[in-house]
C-alpha cells in the first residue's frame, strides 16, 4: 500500500516504535480534529479500562475522519494526553493491538502527554488529530 504522506526520518537515527519523527503533508484539505475521549455515540464512557478507552477514542478519531470522506491513513500528527503514564505503558501491548486494529499499519507523528486531569472526569486519554487530504 502506497503511502499518502512521506514520513521524515533522518538517516543516523535511530527508527522511532510507533510513530513517526515528522510527517510530510500534500497540500491538501486540512482536518483538525478535537480531542476525542473514550466515550460512545451517546457521550457516555462505557469502561474505566484504560485500553478500551484507547480503542473507543481512536474509533471516534475515525467516524469524524470518515464524516470528512478521511481514513486513518490521512492522518499526520496525533496528540495524546493521558492522565497516568504508568498506566499507558502498563498497558503498551493492549494499547497496540487497539490502534492496530483501528488505524492500521500507519504511524503519524506523535506525542504523548500526561496530565493531571481531563474535562470528563472517567477519561483516562484524550487523543486530538490533524489530517490531511491531498
Amino acid at each position: 500500500m502506497t503511502e499518502i504522506h512521506e514520513q521524515l526520518h533522518p538517516a543516523h537515527w535511530r527508527r522511532p516504535k510507533g510513530y513517526a519523527n515528522g510527517m510530510a503533508a500534500a497540500p491538501g484539505r486540512m482536518l483538525f480534529l478535537a480531542g476525542q475521549v473514550g466515550w460512545n455515540a451517546e457521550l457516555r464512557i462505557e469502561s474505566d479500562d484504560f485500553a478500551a478507552q484507547v480503542e473507543q477514542s481512536l474509533r471516534n478519531i475515525a467516524t469524524v475522519l470518515a464524516e470528512a470522506g478521511a481514513t486513518p491513513r490521512h492522518l499526520v500528527r496525533l496528540t495524546w494526553f493521558v492522565t497516568d503514564k504508568r498506566e499507558y505503558l502498563e498497558n503498551l501491548t493492549r494499547v497496540g493491538s487497539a490502534y492496530l486494529e483501528v488505524i492500521g499499519r500507519h504511524f503519524p507523528a506523535m506525542s504523548l502527554v500526561q496530565v493531571t486531569a481531563l474535562v470528563e472526569d472517567r477519561a483516562k486519554v484524550e487523543i486530538e488529530a490533524t489530517a490531511v487530504i491531498p
